[in-house]
Formats: structure tokens, C-alpha cells, sequence
């Protein structure tokens, strides 16, 4: 199995001048300790499931990927995940693209619908009112998803044919220099919606992305995903075996008995690759004491 790390709290107590070399330090750490992969949010304020306020320090997602693939050789690197509403499509697949031909195909595509959540009616403002940025409501984000995926397997395709959808057009989506990994980065589609998402994943994706966060509201069934995902891959033609099971969770490693034990159960039940963000920001210590345990869970 898998094991791969977000770095998604940056509340270090210390200057901005130094998130730089902090970033590089734990960066560089994991990929030298043999960790899969390296993921950041694509967000612009800090959640509330990561249990810090939103004016908490947040990088820019691609930004941020850019950044790492420089400083790192060998992880994956990939965002959990992009909103599809806060960039147009064909500028995002080609920074993908970018970011996967400069990386020597270290990328993964992270995309999702966003946020099940309506602005106006919350009791802050949400990253989107706070920049300005459009965000339609969640069935024409589940719509603007597909289209999406469709322009993205497009353009890894190297088809420049005009794409004309209901939410984006497209008059020549070319896509050069094309991707190194073929036939296509792999997508990621986050999400355990049975109707929706979970089609989304058979039809367009290379991984899904379930979630293990007891008691935040994000923990799944996962036997009975998996058992939804096959039935939607059965209806669209599609191999269940080539799609990745990813699932991301905030397992404290500190407790190290437990942490292997449930990578193992969590391995027994299909899972391929865990996402790990603990509560609170990673540093060099906390992240030693999970590099000790790699051999133990890649060999499940």
C-alpha cells in the first residue's frame, strides 16, 4: 500500500520568511524518506476541519506544486483537491500539463465539484465571496465537473477538436507540449457521492477519493463505496482493478500501533494508497517517526 502526506497547515510559529525554507525542509524529508506522495488543499483560506481559524496561513495550491516539484525528485505531487469552479478548465489542464512535464510525470489531477456548502448562508465569508471568485450552485458544479474531465481526457488525448459544452467552449484546445505521462496524468476525482461522484470516477477517473475522518462528518462506509464504485464500473465498461482507491485521513501517527493496525485494515479492505494530514502542521520529528513505519505499510 501507499502512503503518501499533505502538507496543509502551515501555523508554524514562525516569520514568513521562513515558510519557505520550512516547506523545502519537510519537502525534501519526505521525498528522500520514500513517502508516495505530496499533496496540498486548493484553498485560499484555511478550512475549519483543519481546526484552525481562516486567516491561518494558506499557500496557493499551484504555486505551491510548482515550488515542490523543484526542490523534490521523485514523490508524486498532486492538490486535495482543485474546486472546479476557481479555474477554467482548459488553463488548469494546461498548468497540470506544465507542472507534470517539468516534474518528469510526478502529477496527479485532484479535482472535485467543491464544497457542499451555500455562501449565503454561512456565518463567516467563505474564500470565494472573500475573492471575488464565481461559485455556482452544487448541481451546476456536479455539470461544470464533467465537462471538465471530458476537456481534460481531450486535451492528454491531443484531440483539438472544439469542445462545446453548456457551462465551457473551447475553439482549439491544444495542448502543447502534451503531458509525460500517458496516455494522461492520473485523475482523481474526490468524493463519495453514490449518484454522481462515484459515476464520475468510473466513467472519467484513474483514482477515487473516499474519506476516514471519524467524527468531522467525513467518514465512509468504505466497503459499500467501493461496492457502488464497481456497480457504476460495471455499468460504464470499466476494469473496478485499474481505478486507484485513495481515502485520506487524520489518523494520529504519534500512536504508532494503532497507525500500522489500521493501515492494515484499511489495506484488507482495498485501499491502495492512504492520504495522511494529521491535526496540527507536520514537522521533521512527527514526520521521522511515520517515515520509520514506511516499509511496514508499503509492504501490505
Amino acid at each position: 500500500m501507499k502512503l503518501g502526506i499533505g502538507i496543509t497547515d502551515f501555523s508554524w510559529p514562525i516569520p514568513t520568511d521562513d515558510l519557505g525554507t520550512t516547506v523545502i525542509d519537510l519537502a525534501q524529508q519526505a521525498d528522500e524518506a520514500g513517502f508516495d506522495s505530496l499533496w496540498v488543499m486548493d484553498h485560499f483560506f484555511q478550512i475549519g476541519l483543519s481546526g484552525q481559524p481562516p486567516e491561518s496561513p494558506m499557500l496557493e495550491a499551484y504555486a505551491a506544486l510548482g515550488f515542490l516539484a523543484g526542490i523534490t525528485r521523485r514523490i508524486k505531487l498532486g492538490t486535495l483537491v482543485t474546486s472546479v469552479a476557481y479555474r477554467h478548465p482548459g488553463v488548469l489542464i494546461k498548468s497540470l500539463t506544465t507542472l507534470d512535464v517539468l516534474s518528469g510525470g510526478r502529477t496527479y489531477f485532484g479535482i472535485g465539484a467543491g464544497a457542499a456548502v451555500d455562501p449565503a448562508k454561512l456565518d463567516r465569508i467563505f474564500e470565494t465571496d472573500g475573492l471575488g471568485i464565481p461559485f455556482p450552485s452544487l448541481g451546476q458544479r456536479f455539470e461544470m465537473l464533467e465537462e471538465t474531465l471530458q476537456i481534460a481526457h481531450r486535451m492528454w488525448d491531443g484531440d483539438e477538436t472544439p469542445f462545446r459544452g453548456k457551462h465551457y467552449e473551447l475553439a482549439r484546445p491544444l495542448n502543447s507540449p502534451n503531458s509525460v505521462q500517458r496516455p494522461r496524468p492520473p485523475i482523481l476525482i474526490a468524493g463519495s457521492g453514490e449518484r454522481k461522484t462515484l459515476r464520475l470516477v468510473a466513467r472519467y477517473g484513474d483514482a477515487c477519493s473516499l474519506f476516514d475522518m471519524p467524527g468531522t462528518g467525513y467518514a465512509d462506509d468504505i466497503t459499500h463505496k467501493l461496492d457502488v464504485l464497481r456497480a457504476h464500473c460495471d455499468e460504464a465498461g470499466r476494469d473496478f482493478d485499474e481505478i486507484e482507491k485513495t481515502i485520506g485521513t487524520h489518523l494520529d501517527p504519534s500512536d504508532e500501533k494503532h497507525f500500522v493496525e489500521h493501515m492494515r485494515e484499511l489495506a484488507a479492505l482495498g485501499i491502495d494508497h492512504v492520504l495522511l494530514a494529521p491535526q496540527g502542521p507536520w514537522d521533521e520529528k512527527r514526520l521521522a517517526g511515520v517515515a520509520a513505519l514506511l516499509p511496514e505499510v508499503q509492504a501490505m
